[in-house]
Parts: structure tokens; sequence; C-alpha cells
């Protein structure tokens, strides 16, 4: 494991380079990896796992359209496809990605099946870290390990088809082996991440639910719709408002700040623009500082995880949700971003 200076900070890491995929297949050559959920990331890791020569068996409710979806993917029922009880029995490492509502309810019946010498491998640490209120304590005498892939379990399968890896968080909440080390890691290898660096159960949800919040989802939307706006107040039409708050963010600038960061993104842009980012930067971290310090203590709290236990439980949820959902996509921003991405010229 390397370690890495970030700032004056160090932090333990693992790359591929010093971590090959041949090491990480011989550390699980015996082992057989169940994957118990075939929604969000179920399908990019075991399709990556499968792909790099790995034992993989898929576990999901039969006759269910994540069954079938797995049966496209390639699983075949009775080799590699099981109800979930049975994978969960035949599995030695138990990768455990039904969603934390599902997580909840599901518990009593993978249980019994975690028996000694087990690894159970979470990419989500917030079963184990609210397990007063999720009620998933592990038996003593298993591993219990987490890869979070730092992205969806589409783009983990997209960035793996392309030779590429998305960075991931790794974590040991219970070594009851002696193994759990050699096992998250080669399994973080095997999934495709591009690199590994190391965390908490606790941090990892955390980081995870403020980022979901924040950046990455909830402050990004609600920044994306007060500046449409504003320029729509302002008599810009529909095109031009989402152009210059969506579409040239995602497009052009976007992909500049991952290639060499934001700096590099800025020398790339006009005087102009340099010189107003730069001015109004401070103004706009002022304002959402305080609201992310809510946040953020919000989490720490449990309070967030309690709404989500809480909302994600009721019978009406996915109704509730989709209602949600439409509200966005029917929302004029959205409409016109539905437009103007149907008029991007087709790749040559």
């Amino acid at each position: 494991m390397a370690k890495l200076n970030f700032g004056g900070t160090e932090e333990n890491v693992v790359t591929r380079e010093e971590y090959p995929l041949d090491k990480a297949k011989q550390i699980l050559k015996d082992e057989v990896i169940a994957i118990i959920g075939y929604g969000v990331q179920g399908p990019g890791q075991a399709l990556n796992l499968k792909d790099n020569g790995f034992n993989v068996i898929v576990g999901q409710r039969q006759n269910s359209p994540t069954w079938d979806k797995a049966i496209r993917d390639g699983f075949v029922p009775g080799v590699s496809l099981f109800p979930i009880e049975e994978a969960v029995q035949k599995g030695t490492i138990i990768q455990y990605l039904l969603s934390d509502a599902a997580q909840i309810a599901a518990w009593p019946t993978i249980k019994p099946y975690l028996t000694k010498g087990k690894a159970l491998y979470f990419s989500h640490g917030f079963g184990i870290t609210y397990k007063e209120r999720t009620g998933i304590i592990p038996p003593a005498d298993i591993d219990v390990i987490l890869v979070a892939p730092k992205g969806s379990g589409t783009s983990l399968r997209r960035m793996f088809l392309q030779g590429r890896g998305l960075n991931s968080s790794f974590a040991i909440f219970q070594d009851a082996t002696g193994h759990a080390k050699d096992r998250v890691v080669a399994l973080g290898i095997g999934i495709g991440s591009g690199y590994l660096f190391e965390t908490t159960f606790q941090k990892e949800v955390y980081s995870d639910l403020t980022g979901e919040r924040g950046t990455l989802m909830g402050a990004i939307q609600g920044i994306f719709e007060a500046q449409y706006t504003v320029l729509r107040v302002n008599g810009h039409s529909p095109s031009e408002a989402f152009n210059e708050t969506v579409e040239e963010l995602t497009q052009s600038l976007m992909p500049l700040v991952a290639e060499n960061g934001m700096d590099w993104m800025y020398a790339n842009c006009s005087t102009t623009a340099q010189r107003g980012a730069l001015d109004w930067k401070n103004k706009f971290r002022d304002a959402t500082l305080p609201v992310f310090k809510d946040l953020y203590a919000s989490v720490a709290r449990g309070e967030e995880a309690q709404r989500s236990i809480d909302s994600n439980s009721q019978p009406d949820y996915r109704v509730k949700l989709e209602a949600e959902l439409a509200e966005l996509r029917d929302s004029e921003m959205w409409r016109a971003g539905q437009t103007v991405r149907s008029l991007r010229p087709e790749k040559q």
C-alpha cells in the first residue's frame, strides 16, 4: 500500500500497478462471490468481476425485472443466477448491493447464511454505520468490508469497457479471518477501480450523503434552477438559458476540470470569464458554506439516514418518487435540455 501526500496530509492508497489483477485473482481463486441485488451497483460490479475472471454468481428475486436483466447480461439460472437465499448460501463473499431500504428488509433472510469465515461486502456504509436504526448487525465471526466506487454502477461499467477505472474507497469494519484486507483490496481491483483510497464505514457514508445532497446532485440542481430562472425572467430564451446553465458546464467545462483541474479549466477560458469566476467564487462559497455545515451536521446526527429509512419504507414511496422525478423531467429547463441533447451532432 502506497502513501500519497495531499497538501501535507498522507493517505493510504492502492494502485493497479502495485496490486495487479493477477494478484487479486490469486487471492480470491477459491472464493465464490455472490452479488445480492442487481439494481444500481450490482450489474456493473458483477459484470466487471465476471469479465476479469472471478467466480461470480448473482442472487436476485425470481421473476422480477432485475432477474430478467441478469439473464440478458449472461447469468444463467441454476448455474450463475439463483434466488437470494441460495446465492448467499453458496457464496463465500456476499456483496450486499441492495438499496439501503431493501438491505434492511432482507437482513433477516440473509443473516442465517452468514456463517463463520465468510465476508460481507458493502458499497455504502449506511447499513453498518446506522446499525442501531437499520438492525444490520453482522455476526462476529465474519469479515465486514466495503468498496465504494465514486460513481454509479453504470459509470463503473462504462469506464471498465473503455479500459479506464472509477476510483473507489475501501474500508474494513470487522476482520474476523485475518484476511479482510487482502479480500477487500482484491475485490476493489476486481470490480475495476482506478485506484483505492482508505476510509472507514462512517466516513464513507458521511461524505457520501453530504455529496449526494450537495455538489453531486442536490446543490447542483438547486443552482441550475436558480440561474436558469434568473436568465428566463430577464428575457433569455429556454435554449440560451439551458446552454449557459447546463450544457456548457457538462459538455465543455467539466471535462476540462476532470482532465487537469479547475485552474487548468480557468486557464483555458477567456480572461473575462477567468476574472468573473475568480471575483464571484468566494461569494458563492460564503453563501453556501452555512448550508453545507447544516447538511453535514444533519448527516452526523443520523437525521438524513432516518428520513431515508422512513420515506423509503413507505408502501407508496415509488409512486411519490416518480411524481417528484416527473416534476423535474417536465420542468421547462429539463424539457429544454431534452431538445438541446437531441440537437447534438452524432459522432462521426
